[in-house]
């Protein structure tokens, strides 16, 4: 039986930034809760927890992992996992997420979240990562939709299916991550809006944007990098209101991770998001 744990708002949030903190503490309007990276607090002590120790006691705080390669084929880093049931156990966050990727052969790491195929063997491996990390930490984890700019030939299962059926099998819930939609929508050249419907929405437990940057490939199509870098764009604007119109009110979150803006320019994203927010039928 896994713990539940407190539930994020249905409202705007944003990923934590300690550049932001003094901000934050001032006027966080009209940000509701806050998202950190799992490994950036993975130590003992310092002003990173004790920023962090602050913020959970106004703040409802979701923990974001970027490094547990879930999707890899060795197993799980034991210690990696070890450190992180410390965190969510002293942070008792409203939240936990990963990535369906990997990032990890052998001894190496990779700085990238590199996709993976959709097989019957990787749906395996996959599943028992996340009863691992599930078991380990005492609680459901949510699972992010990648950023795409190839398909594998031996895929067997489309993206939607591969979650759908992981959250079948595991228990686990989703986040949905809008702009990774729309990059991978735009470089393998499909709809969009087809993929949200096809998506399990009803197990989302929270919702990205973010920022990406344009580019060619090399026969001149457009070719999107999730950076995280940027503003939202409009037309991905467009598809979280797509996505909400479907799914009702959840928590939504930009993400702004390189380049990071003042305070006032990420608070005005956030407000796009609260505003949008708004326009759905409780």
């Amino acid at each position: 039986m896994l713990d539940a744990a407190p539930f994020l708002p249905a409202a705007a949030g944003v990923g934590y930034k300690p550049q932001h903190f003094a901000d934050i503490l001032a006027d966080a309007s009209p940000v509701k809760w806050l998202e950190i990276h799992a490994e950036n607090y993975m130590g003992d002590g310092g002003r990173p927890i004790a920023q962090l120790r602050h913020l959970c006691e106004q703040f409802a705080i979701s923990v974001h992992g970027v490094g547990l390669s879930i999707g890899g084929e060795g197993p799980l880093d034991a210690d990696h996992l070890a450190r992180l049931k410390h965190l969510v156990g002293w942070l008792n966050p409203a939240s936990f997420s990963e990535h369906l990727a990997w990032s990890t052969h052998d001894s190496h790491f990779y700085n990238d979240l590199l996709p993976l195929p959709y097989t019957d063997a990787t749906l395996a491996r996959v599943c028992d990562h996340i009863n691992q990390v599930q078991d380990t930490i005492g609680r459901r984890m949510l699972l992010e939709n990648p950023s795409s700019y190839l398909a594998f030939a031996e895929s067997r299962w489309s993206e939607p299916e591969f979650l759908t059926e992981i959250t079948r099998r595991t228990g686990c819930g989703l986040l949905l991550d809008v702009n990774n939609v729309f990059v991978s929508a735009t470089n393998l050249d499909f709809s969009p809006q087809g993929y949200i419907d096809a998506f399990a929405l009803d197990q989302v437990g929270e919702i990205h944007l973010g920022g990406h940057d344009e580019d060619e490939d090399d026969h001149g199509k457009p070719l999107l990098i999730d950076s995280h870098g940027a503003e939202v764009v409009d037309p991905v604007w467009a598809l979280l209101d797509y996505t909400l119109a479907k799914s009702g009110p959840k928590p939504v979150l930009v993400e702004w991770d390189t380049d990071v803006p003042d305070w006032p320019v990420l608070a005005a994203e956030a407000t796009r998001a609260a505003t949008a927010l708004e326009r759905v039928p409780a």
